[in-house]
């Protein structure tokens, strides 16, 4: 089985598309090559493929990469399912995962949600679309400071908030504060839910 990540860009045609598509390239490249693992078309749609133990820290740096740019968020369709054939362009590539990702997007866009999993178990994508549906509430309302803290704590979870803190220069309190508004804990604490009730598939 594999996660497939399809998103696009809210508010894209109101911001420097060089800005935020150097940031997002930047980003999967650290994760895969293109255009086999990850792709960007139709000028703010992207897709992405990864292993499913990390579809949820993947889609928090996705979202708060997005986020820590002015005006802008993004929609995210995670599909998990198999891969029943693989291209040297993962939009020409097939399977389960591909195809509820994709669906899901479409759905996405008339329900006004801006996260969604669909696997092939109808219990587990309930529990978890609640539990999306309600980290949304927050992860929607990041700011762009709270958004690049997010950020640099899911790529570098070594870091210390002192190293935080001189990477923003500002005082490590700043640091912490900004990230108990963020229920950063509480974050890492959903993650280990998510990969656990998706290892039940």
């Amino acid at each position: 089985m594999i996660a497939v990540i399809t998103g696009d860009i809210i508010n894209s045609q109101h911001a420097d598309t060089e800005v935020w598509i150097t940031k997002l390239k930047n980003l999967l490249d650290k994760w895969g090559s293109a255009p086999e693992t990850w792709e960007i078309y139709r000028g703010d749609e992207f897709q992405f493929k990864c292993n499913i133990d990390d579809v949820f820290w993947h889609f928090l740096a996705i979202k708060s990469l997005i986020k820590s740019q002015e005006n802008l968020d993004v929609r995210i369709a995670i599909g998990i399912g198999e891969e029943s054939f693989s291209s040297e362009k993962i939009t020409e590539s097939n399977g389960s995962a591909y195809v509820n990702s994709g669906r899901l997007l479409n759905d996405l866009k008339s329900d006004g949600d801006t996260v969604s999993i669909k696997t092939s178990n109808d219990p587990i994508d309930r529990d978890l679309n609640i539990l999306l549906k309600w980290a949304s509430k927050d992860f929607d309302n990041w700011t762009m400071a709270t958004a690049e803290i997010i950020h640099e704590m899911i790529m570098n979870q070594d870091y210390t908030q002192e190293d935080l803190a001189k990477k923003f220069t500002i005082s490590q309190s700043s640091i912490s504060q900004r990230l108990k508004r963020a229920n950063y804990e509480l974050i890492v604490e959903t993650n280990h839910y998510f990969k656990k009730k998706i290892s039940e598939l």
